[in-house]
């Protein structure tokens, strides 16, 4: 990875002044997105669905914890894997106690919901010491329907709102794999005992839950991940992503 050019404050300054209205386009056109979404209309949830957690099985409205509002955090774990997937366990490391009280006081709650059974879940929360209520869908149709448990066998595959042809026209073949896990979050509201799904963010889309990130895109060195500067090259955008974040 290259290092930034070195020059004068007032040539930094200058630069940073030109930097400075790009970012106050993008925290605009972000508001702007924000009120968009807010906006996105909802879907009813029809079906029924039973994970299993830590007081046995559960509903998708308990998951809910009394709350208004859900987020799920689609955690990649299939049902024989021996470890989660280490970039979702990143993201779940960061998850500190006062973030999930921040939202519970927002009417909202947050689970992790994975395919493994919940006995292999327990495990691994428990090694990696979390204090995050975790469920499994294993035997369920959730992971399916929400999109990030792709089977042509069982489902229509689609991703990132992809279908198969075109996850295939953008190399994402991978993701056509039988059992592929992809991860991703789904927001829900209860209104009236009934759950409605309003949204759902995959690929880098559901990046501003990693607030780590947030920090790191701040520095020089940014992400400090492999793909974000490709050969090291210094006229490679630093938000270059790799296929699978397409």
């Amino acid at each position: 990875m290259s290092l930034p050019e070195v020059v004068s404050r007032e040539a930094w300054l200058a630069a940073r002044k030109e930097l400075l209205a790009r970012e106050k386009e993008l925290t605009r056109l972000r508001d702007a997105l924000n009120a968009d979404r807010r906006r996105l209309p909802m879907v009813r949830v029809e079906k029924e669905y039973v994970f299993e957690g830590p007081r046995g099985s559960a509903t998708l409205l308990d998951l809910f914890e009394g709350r208004r509002q859900l987020i799920v955090q689609h955690f990649m774990f299939g049902p024989d894997w021996e470890t989660g997937c280490p970039s979702c366990t990143a993201t779940t490391d960061v998850l500190a106690p006062r973030l999930l009280e921040q939202l519970a006081a927002r009417e909202t709650s947050f689970a992790l919901v994975a395919r493994a059974p919940f006995a292999t879940l327990e495990r691994y929360r428990r090694e990696k010491e979390w204090d995050i209520p975790w469920y499994s869908s294993y035997g369920s149709d959730f992971n399916y329907d929400f999109n990030v448990t792709l089977d042509e066998a069982v489902a229509p595959v689609q991703y990132n709102y992809r279908g198969a042809d075109e996850l295939r026209a953008v190399g994402q073949t991978w993701l056509l794999e039988a059992g592929a896990e992809a991860p991703g979050y789904s927001a829900f509201l209860e209104v009236d005992g009934q759950i409605f799904h309003t949204y759902s963010a995959f690929a880098r889309g559901a990046e501003p839950a990693v607030a780590t990130y947030q920090f790191l895109d701040m520095t020089a060195l940014g992400r400090q991940e492999a793909w974000e500067e490709p050969k090291g090259r210094a006229d490679t955008p630093r938000d270059a992503v790799p296929d699978f974040a397409a």
